[in-house]
């Protein structure tokens, strides 16, 4: 496999940013239709898939959603062309049969607290995916975990075994803060060879 290119490499992760704002245009069906089968393609365990997306953009989503935001992330979501409550399905061994027809490994999640931290470890590896892959299709995110989850959840998951796992703004790209990018841990710090 080729290394990219760094004019890729600064899109995907050197130069993008965290967005508060983005271009006052829609992101249509089929982009995110496009970034969900794109971060799908992430590894699970198992190929158990996890992750379950929420797209809110209509007036009467973004209404039900409104009342979960905290104070200092209202006025942004609420502009945001979309807003992603990115989810874990606790039951995704329903679909096992189908996405692992190697063997039959439901056995592994009959304990429920053992299902449940498989499908949010695994759900937040693919969401690391469908941060990188709405980078690479020119869109701006801004995930953040300030949101009342059980409010999130009575409002747009009900009758669902889908558990929110954080909030992510989406839309075109607009421009990065006009702040300098927060300092990053070394290598020295944030890894080590053994």
């Amino acid at each position: 496999m080729p290394r990219i290119d760094n004019t890729a490499l600064d899109q995907i992760f050197r130069l993008s940013r965290s967005h508060p704002a983005f271009e006052d245009r829609p992101v249509a069906p089929e982009v995110l239709e496009e970034l969900t089968a794109l971060a799908l393609l992430g590894p699970s365990a198992f190929n158990q898939q996890p992750l379950r997306l929420v797209f809110v953009q209509t007036a009467e989503g973004k209404a039900r959603l409104e009342p979960a935001l905290s104070s200092g992330n209202r006025a942004k979501t609420m502009a945001a062309p979309v807003s992603v409550l990115v989810c874990c399905d606790t039951e995704f061994t329903v679909h096992l049969p189908q996405v692992f027809p190697l063997s039959d490994v439901r056995g592994y999640y009959t304990d429920p607290a053992v299902r449940e931290a498989s499908a949010r470890t695994n759900a937040l590896l693919q969401a690391g995916m469908l941060i990188a892959a709405a980078r690479s299709l020119g869109l701006g995110v801004g995930p953040m975990a300030g949101f009342d989850k059980a409010k999130a959840k009575e409002a747009l998951l009900g009758g669902t075994s889908w558990e929110p796992l954080f909030l992510m703004n989406l839309g075109w790209f607009k421009a990065n803060p006009d702040t300098a990018r927060l300092p990053r841990l070394g290598f020295d710090t944030a890894a080590r060879i053994v």
